[in-house]
């Protein structure tokens, strides 16, 4: 990172690493508070700013078996006294948190299709153990914005007046287009976004859901009291926003009666293709299609109809398949990944000369990684692991890339 010119490194911390049992009363782990000591005193020696996200999933399992997970507002306080433990031991060096990443994946693919641990749906979506896809995303969703707000809450009371640091929320949303200039898909595309985007930052910035959820879902979506409205209302010094593709919104009519889920709620059919033309390259992420104009819409979006937060983009990025038949020479030309980069900064760039408050940009992501469902079959990296002899890294065409790119800008 150093030798490529980066000046940030967006990192999370492991709950079940700190907490091995979720809570307090079930110990410390001072080993892995010392390992992300280490991490963290390294990046600064090298010249890294360290932004650091408090939860990406990994739910304690404890947990999980003692009031299952995110699905009961008892996590509420666990999550909060975890964050309390993390404040405590890394603030003094940490001036960027970032309390969840992408809550709308972690509802959305653990409990509604279930594709995403703990595998929750309704038996009609997907072969789950157990679920309710009609009711138990937005019950999720519920308690990680008041786990959230908790945490935000603890470190404006009890550290950012000494620590003098700032902590945030990383949300996820593509962007999405009408199919047809027609009324029901321009609503069509609203209510998209309304209920992937809306879904969090209505009740960050405006304290309540957007009144077509509340409208559509009638009561099967929570309410916040009173109190716990103010409390998420304005829970946030800057929102992260990881953006990667477009689709097109089709207006779907009445959904079934009886077949209910968050995926039908919306009544939009989605999709990266209209009469057969996709709405720009596909990735070897069959849900990523390039439209580099989407990261400015949705800045520009956020802009006027949240009232012009600091943004940080915290993931942006393109996957390509794992080709065993490559060379090395080969695998490390990545022309597609950098005209990825190049369509999407241009567009930053223009968002923020059209007055969007963006302060930091992500790509996503520094090394291949290990990529959820998909495992090691598809490549985000601007830098290449090679998984069969060790591990050695080595740089792509992108990565010299974003150096020359850092060194002229």
């Amino acid at each position: 990172m150093k030798e490529m010119g980066l000046n940030a490194f967006r990192l999370s911390i492991s709950w079940p690493r700190i907490l091995p049992h979720g809570r307090l009363r079930g110990g410390v782990n001072e080993e892995g508070i010392r390992y992300y000591n280490d991490l963290i005193n390294e990046l600064l020696a090298n010249g890294l700013k360290p932004f650091v996200t408090l939860f990406h999933w990994d739910t304690p399992q404890s947990l999980e078996e003692a009031y299952g997970g995110f699905l009961s507002s008892k996590i509420v306080t666990d999550f909060r006294d975890y964050a309390d433990v993390c404040f405590r031991a890394f603030g003094d060096r940490v001036k960027h948190w970032i309390t969840l990443n992408e809550p709308w994946t972690y509802s959305m693919g653990g409990y509604d299709r279930g594709s995403l641990a703990p595998g929750r749906c309704s038996p009609w979506v997907a072969n789950c153990t157990g679920g309710d896809s009609a009711t138990e995303p937005y019950i999720v969703a519920h308690n990680l914005l008041l786990a959230h707000a908790a945490a935000v809450k603890c470190y404006k009371t009890n550290y950012r007046a000494s620590q003098k640091g700032s902590i945030g929320i990383t949300l996820v949303s593509h962007w999405f287009l009408p199919s047809s200039r027609s009324t029901s898909n321009g609503y069509a595309a609203q209510r998209a976004v309304d209920f992937m985007y809306g879904w969090f930052m209505d009740p960050l910035v405006h304290g309540d859901y957007p009144l077509t959820m509340r409208s559509y879902i009638g009561d099967r979506l929570p309410r916040f009291t009173q109190k716990q409205s103010q409390i998420v209302k304005g829970s946030f010094h800057f929102i992260g926003l990881n953006y990667y593709t477009t689709y097109y919104a089709t207006d779907a009519g009445m959904p079934n009666s009886v077949n209910v889920s968050y995926s039908t709620d919306s009544r939009s059919n989605l999709s990266g293709i209209r009469n057969g033309i996709p709405i720009g390259p596909q990735a070897a992420s069959r849900w990523l299609f390039v439209y580099p104009r989407g990261i400015r819409d949705v800045l520009m979006y956020t802009k006027t109809r949240y009232n012009d937060p600091v943004v940080y983009i915290t993931e942006n990025g393109i996957s390509e398949f794992n080709n065993d038949t490559l060379t090395l020479h080969q695998a490390l030309q990545d022309p597609l990944r950098i005209d990825f980069y190049h369509g999407h900064l241009s567009n930053v760039q223009e968002a923020i000369r059209a007055g969007a408050r963006v302060k930091g940009y992500f790509a996503w992501s520094l090394l291949d990684n290990f990529e959820w469902v998909d495992g090691y079959t598809v490549r985000f990296g601007i830098n290449y692991v090679d998984y069969k002899n060790g591990l050695k890294r080595y740089r792509k065409q992108s990565s010299y890339w974003f150096e020359k790119f850092l060194e002229a800008h």
